[in-house]
């Protein structure tokens, strides 16, 4: 029964401890996979392809995490980032280092 415990311990820190689990449900609670995929094209540019593009930008974190309040527009030929108001400094700041960290 112990050993049972200390299983489930494990499982749960290893889900709920985990960077990586945690940013992708940031993306999936502010609805960033409705435009964006990691690695595919939806209407907005890939994951990966943002983090490539802005990987030697100096204050590359702060400027993508006002992006994602902001939105913007131009970068990416027409698409256009809608604003995102509702996501907090520190969600937006989250998921602006897991995006970069796709590189």
């Amino acid at each position: 029964m112990k050993s049972m415990l200390w299983v489930g311990l494990a499982l749960c820190l290893l889900v709920n401890g985990n960077p990586a689990f945690a940013d992708k449900d940031l993306l999936m609670k502010h609805n960033c996979f409705a435009c964006h995929g990691i690695d595919k094209r939806k209407y907005g540019p890939k994951l990966v392809e943002v983090a490539g593009k802005y990987a030697n930008t100096a204050d590359a974190v702060p400027m993508l995490a006002k992006k994602i309040q902001t939105g913007g527009s131009g970068v990416w030929g027409e698409d256009i980032m809608p604003p995102q108001p509702q996501v907090s400094d520190a969600d937006a700041k989250a998921l602006a280092e897991f995006i970069l960290s796709l590189k």
